[in-house]
């Protein structure tokens, strides 16, 4: 972090901001014992704030608190100020000394670029910078730090609220989908196979083409788009560039992908799904993807989505691949399994509310940029000595 500092700031190096560095390996559990439930929780240095629980009182860490915790391997940081138990290897107890807002020091430490040396250890790179500081009277200012860290964890807490605001958005659109047609996932009475909600047997209902019939011989530079896992994983058919001729194209023909068609990923994660929209390229699907081209006088793309995306489909699913995680679905499976025969005027109302949600989540979207934006600019601030005068 090499910044002209302004008046009234300096740099302090990082180990003399440390009252200690207190990781014990007495301390340390094994993440073969970690608990989905316990009296108290285990940080490591993974991704997930909490990484599991522990009932044993002895593992716990009974020093200062707060700390700030480095992922060794990870470069993750966390702050914490709670008891806690801790992590197999890789993981860094910083104490900061009573110069030092424990709070300020996790901050200046994400702000930090450290690079990274793979699985190596990153804890020698942190030895080695200066942190900027507030001074006064030749002594670090702990009330300046604290102004800081006030503001930045109101925008902190924006971000919170808004990610908070996303999942009941998600969340939201389930409880609909559930309290409008619940009543049709009870009994056999409405159950349907797939190819009722189909125009034809024959090429409704279709994986992609396989053996000879595609191979990568066959692309060329432009021309008819191949649709493949890639992108409906990704969420996005715009996504990726391979194509064939016109001449493969109409060999191929009976793979190709209409609006409204739906797409699935045969391998890999269940639920990757999409649907095909209005403005799309010309092509086929390859063979990691199967699409279903629907009446939709009998079945909305939309709705259809969130059907196979509910747990009734899923759990039939994962029956008849008896207990599978799912990570591979084929034509045969889907053709099997019940679907409810729904007033299409219902589906259609379900979809619509929908498109209106998905609007809202694209404002909250932008907002959640902006909100990200503004943290970054006030982190920029903060250690420059410019948020706070």
């Amino acid at each position: 972090m090499k910044t002209k500092l302004p008046a009234g700031w300096g740099e302090v190096e990082f180990l003399d901001c440390l009252e200690f560095e207190a990781s014990n390996n007495k301390l340390k559990i094994q993440q073969k014992d970690f608990l989905e439930e316990g009296e108290y929780p285990i940080i490591d240095q993974g991704e997930k704030f909490i990484a599991g629980y522990t009932n044993d009182k002895s593992k716990i860490y009974s020093k200062k608190l707060p700390v700030v915790i480095f992922g060794d391997h990870t470069r993750i940081i966390k702050f914490v100020n709670f008891s806690f138990a801790l992590g197999a290897d890789g993981v860094k107890i910083l104490v900061p000394n009573k110069h030092i807002n424990a709070k300020y020091l996790y901050y200046v430490l994400n702000k930090l670029k450290i690079p990274s040396a793979g699985y190596s250890r990153h804890y020698k790179f942190l030895k080695e910078i200066k942190i900027p500081l507030p001074v006064k009277d030749d002594k670090p200012d702990l009330e300046t730090q604290q102004k800081i860290v006030s503001i930045l964890e109101k925008a902190e807490k924006a971000k919170e609220w808004r990610k908070k605001a996303d999942e009941l958005t998600n969340e939201l659109l389930k409880a609909v989908f559930f309290e409008m047609f619940g009543k049709y996932f009870e009994g056999k009475k409405y159950l349907k196979k797939i190819e009722f909600f189909c125009p034809n047997k024959k090429n409704s209902i279709k994986a992609g083409p396989f053996g000879s019939s595609l191979k990568k011989e066959s692309y060329v530079k432009k021309g008819y788009k191949i649709y493949g896992q890639e992108q409906v994983i990704k969420d996005d058919l715009n996504f990726g560039d391979y194509y064939i001729d016109r001449i493969k194209y109409l060999e191929l023909e009976n793979y190709k992908v209409q609006e409204g068609d739906i797409l699935i990923s045969l391998v890999g994660t269940y639920g990757k799904i999409s649907i095909v929209p209005k403005n799309f390229e010309e092509g086929i699907i390859n063979p990691r993807l199967m699409k279903i081209t629907l009446d939709k006088a009998k079945m909305n793309p939309i709705f259809f989505k969130y059907l196979f995306l509910s747990p009734y489909v899923k759990s039939q699913l994962e029956q008849v691949s008896h207990g599978g995680t799912m990570d591979i679905l084929n034509v045969g499976l889907i053709k099997n399994t019940d679907f409810p025969e729904i007033p299409i005027s219902l589906q259609n109302k379900f979809a619509s509310i929908v498109k209106k949600v998905e609007e809202v989540k694209e404002q909250q979207k932008q907002s959640k940029e902006q909100l990200d934006n503004l943290f970054n600019v006030l982190m920029q601030k903060a250690f420059k000595g410019e948020l706070v005068v």
